[in-house]
């Protein structure tokens, strides 16, 4: 059976989030290890990014290595959620963790133009580890939390995030601008192994893993168990539009795009000092710096009013899809880079409201012996429209279409998954009401 969340509405204050850290100790260890790892991939993405333009000279080159960060977590999401469903998910996310501490280490290698071409294999590997340790991540949080905490859970994530954020764009830039790209490798190699060795720390039960049958090497090709998912997030009126909600966010992936460019070659800081390079670096950092706050900000206050509830947590869904549209169809009109900044403040307030509630619905309804399967479809889609989108988007800026004009265009784009979820919302409605008459 379906389970049902609670329809109470709660009041969810800072001492709703003080209380999960302290008498969490599960929580407590997977949020520390989400800190140092998360930091350190901001660090080490503006580097990558803005490494990759000053080599190449082309915007393409961005979108390609964003591509291969999130496309390989699409193609390998079914086979992960599979694993995520038969292993243990502590041991997936230590075993992911370590992996990538190797490869981001392996990044030190690349020195010039002509060993640039490494980022792309490591690249891929790096996210091929990803595919694998979010879905886990996600899954395990109503295993570790109570009914009541996750939507607290997954709040204080989202928030984690973009403070993260916040503090990696702001400060990466610095470090990379003044003590080199070396050292961001070498510090987000080392966020990795804290990671792993904080989840280390984690005692908690896992029962489908207790209850499946070992994992054989020819279960990873065996597709039985993905189509028995698919049929169970089809037989789910909730579950079925909310596993899209976050590939309905179809600013992700031009956004990177967008803001390196913006960055680098529209809104460079001018100090003294201070070359176009670097002024490029630190302009990038401050655009992140608004999605951060941004990202902090929103689901914060909207946990507040949805509580859990799934109409409210569906409602928010759909303002934050208008909220981003908003925000990215003024960005371009920005005659500096703290109004552009504003502007991807305003829009990520909604997106990050989109992915929490979005999150809250699955952890919510979805069974824990399908919750690996059902969070790698729900990362696959996602990574899949941020790779189209990044793609796209690069291929416009070559062809020499300005990055105002299409930061424009994605919040315009943005109002078709907020109609097609305003009509989901209908249908479920509708559905709801039959539902009930027949019963």
């Amino acid at each position: 059976m379906e389970p049902q969340p609670e329809q109470t509405v709660p009041s969810i204050s800072l001492a709703s989030y003080l209380q999960l850290l302290r008498g969490n100790r599960n929580f407590r260890r997977l949020w520390l290890a989400q800190i140092v790892s998360e930091i350190g991939d901001w660090f080490y993405t503006l580097s990558i990014y803005t490494l990759l333009l000053q080599l190449t000279g082309r915007p393409s080159s961005v979108a390609l290595a964003l591509v291969l960060q999130v496309l390989p977590q699409t193609l390998i999401g079914p086979t992960a959620g599979v694993v995520n469903d038969r292993l243990r998910r502590k041991h997936v996310m230590i075993a992911a963790d370590l992996v990538r501490f190797a490869v981001v280490l392996a990044m030190l290698l690349v020195r010039s133009r002509s060993t640039v071409w490494l980022v792309y294999p490591l690249l891929l590997a790096e996210t091929t580890m990803a595919a694998f340790f979010e879905p886990a991540r996600s899954s395990v949080i109503p295993n570790i939390a109570s009914r009541g905490q996750v939507l607290i859970a997954n709040t204080l994530s989202s928030a984690t995030w973009s403070v993260n954020l916040l503090i990696g764009a702001s400060v990466g830039g610095v470090v990379a601008a003044f003590f080199g790209r070396n050292a961001v490798f070498i510090l987000n190699a080392l966020s990795f192994l804290a990671s792993a060795l904080l989840i280390v720390g984690m005692n908690f039960a896992e029962p489908h893993a207790e209850l499946s049958a070992p994992l054989r090497p020819r279960d990873l090709v065996d597709f039985s168990p993905v189509l028995e998912g698919i049929r169970y997030i089809r037989s789910h009126r909730t579950l079925l539009p909310a596993v899209f909600a976050k590939a309905g966010e179809l600013m992700i992936g031009p956004s990177w795009v967008i803001f390196t460019v913006l960055g680098v070659r529209e809104f460079a800081v001018r100090w003294h000092n201070v070359d176009a390079a670097r002024g490029g670096m630190l302009g990038m950092s401050i655009l992140l710096g608004g999605r951060g706050i941004g990202a902090l900000v929103g689901p914060l206050i909207a946990a507040r009013w949805a509580g859990r509830s799934d109409r409210r947590l569906q409602f928010g869904i759909l303002v934050g899809y208008l909220t981003i549209a908003l925000g990215y169809g003024t960005l371009g009109t920005s005659r500096n880079v703290w109004m552009a900044s504003a502007c991807a403040m305003f829009a990520h307030m909604g997106g990050s409201t989109v992915w929490v509630f979005s999150t809250t619905l699955l952890q919510l309804h979805a069974e824990d012996r399908f919750r690996g399967r059902v969070f790698a479809a729900d990362m696959g889609f996602s990574m899949l429209n941020i790779a189209a989108g990044a793609y796209l988007c690069g291929r416009l800026l070559d062809a020499g279409i300005s990055a105002r004009a299409v930061a424009t265009y994605t919040g315009f784009v943005m109002l078709i998954p907020a109609a097609l979820w305003a009509l989901a919302m209908r249908m479920g409605e509708r559905q709801g009401v039959e539902n009930s008459v027949g019963s």
